[in-house]
């Protein structure tokens, strides 16, 4: 009988937050549709949407199967980028982690460690690549870079998370034994955390491998690249090949990334 009273008297106030809510959700729509303006769209936009359709239906097949300097050459590069990239910003993350996990090294330190990867985090890696291309030149060397720094700042919170997660008796039982904090690191935390981290690192990769076909669009690298230039041209059989290329890789990769995380994270 308490409980129905209860749920009584819970009810009105239930009920005046889920109108309130609906209220904020139609009127946020409300406004998002008022933002977007179909008027504002070019001329030719509608033209070139299905210019655009009409080269993934009719791609120009000498490029999209050139090995040499075609399609299947811009998706290599691309992939180098990427897998260069996760790998450097992999490595460099795993001290950033350490140092930033609260249960290994003092809270003072996490938290300055933490606050520099958020800054790292905070800057998107658009402005990075640009911010390379100035330094290094245009090139691949420079998608590179951008994919590493940007692997650094997400990997290390991906890793900290783990790291806290640890069952933290076994540290206390190094430490009861005069074991420092490198030793804790090989001998306890490494064995237990190399597949979760490999884990990450190919989810990882898989983002990456996204980023870098984007960047490739201001200069970076990759396939990006041919493909704004291609557009510019209004070449749009070779857009299709670029697309159509692009797609099958993401697939491919994403299909192969995911059973090998599903294989690590079981074993």
């Amino acid at each position: 009988m308490n409980d129905i009273v209860k749920q009584l008297e819970l009810e009105p106030s239930y009920r005046l937050s889920r109108i309130i809510t609906v209220f904020v959700v139609l009127l946020f729509f409300g406004w998002s549709i008022s933002a977007i303006q179909l008027d504002e769209v070019e001329s030719n936009g509608w033209t070139v949407a299905k210019n655009i359709l009409l080269g993934l239906v009719q791609p120009d097949t000498e490029l999209l199967f050139n090995v040499t300097n075609g399609v299947p050459y811009l998706l290599l590069e691309t992939i180098a980028i990427a897998f260069l990239g996760t790998i450097v910003g992999a490595i460099l993350a795993i001290p950033l982690a350490f140092l930033s996990a609260s249960n290994i090294v003092p809270k003072p330190i996490a938290w300055l460690v933490r606050l520099l990867l958020i800054f790292i985090r905070t800057i998107p890696a658009i402005v990075y690549g640009l911010m390379f291309i100035r330094v290094t030149g245009p090139g691949a060397f420079a998608g590179v870079l951008t994919m590493a720094l940007t692997s650094i700042g997400m990997l290390s919170k991906l890793y900290v998370d783990v790291i806290e997660d640890l069952d933290t008796s076994i540290l206390e039982t190094m430490e009861s034994i005069g074991s420092n904090v490198m030793e804790k690191i090989r001998f306890c935390i490494m064995p237990q955390l190399s597949a979760l981290f490999l884990s990450i690192v190919i989810y990882r990769f898989d983002m990456n491998l996204r980023d870098a076909a984007v960047l490739g669009l201001v200069g970076a690298g990759g396939i990006g690249a041919p493909l704004i230039f291609a557009m510019n041209s209004y070449r749009w059989s070779e857009v299709g090949s670029i697309l159509i290329g692009l797609v099958i890789l993401i697939l491919v990769v994403e299909y192969f990334s995911n059973k090998i995380r599903t294989k690590l994270v079981r074993g």
